[in-house]
């Protein structure tokens, strides 16, 4: 496989998305310098909408399947990628450091990291082994909208500026 991140996302029939614009009071990515031609990028928490609204909704596996929570995390990751495209182009990600997805749970619900490898492999599939980060895997009662899952990421990337 290619190491060109966009050329990954044609391999596996996938296509950005354009970045989502903030829906509140905060920026979409904030640009940190760290050395010259160097910044790490904090990606705000990314949620599945479509025209305005959310395509899932609910708690997981009450009302949203552990398998349509992995898919929308999958979906969120995209849009995480948008926001590096966006920001810094996906080409110039040295490294995806963290990555926090939130999952809207029932209370007796402990399938967080299986949501989490939705986006977790979306990373990896796309960015090879800069994809690869830590991350944390969080149950909370309620998310924006009533999504079951949000995901934010902070990434190193090259800047020539």
């Amino acid at each position: 496989m290619t190491s060109d991140p966009t050329a990954r996302l044609r391999q596996l029939g996938l296509e950005l998305p354009a970045a989502p614009t903030a829906i509140a009071a905060y920026v979409p990515a904030c640009i940190v310098p760290l050395s010259p031609g160097r910044v790490m990028v904090f990606v705000s928490g990314q949620i599945l909408m479509r025209d305005g609204q959310p395509v899932r909704v609910g708690p997981v596996p009450e009302e949203v399947s552990l398998e349509d929570a992995t898919d929308n995390a999958r979906a969120c990751a995209l849009n995480v990628l948008a926001q590096l495209d966006a920001a810094v182009g996906l080409s110039n990600v040295e490294q995806l450091a963290q990555v926090t997805v939130f999952v809207r749970a029932d209370g007796d619900f402990g399938g967080h990291p299986a949501v989490a490898n939705g986006a977790s492999q979306l990373f990896i599939d796309v960015l090879g082994e800069a994809g690869r980060h830590a991350r944390a895997a969080i149950g909370v009662a309620s998310l924006p909208f009533g999504v079951p899952v949000e995901v934010a990421a902070v990434a190193v990337a090259r800047r020539g500026d």
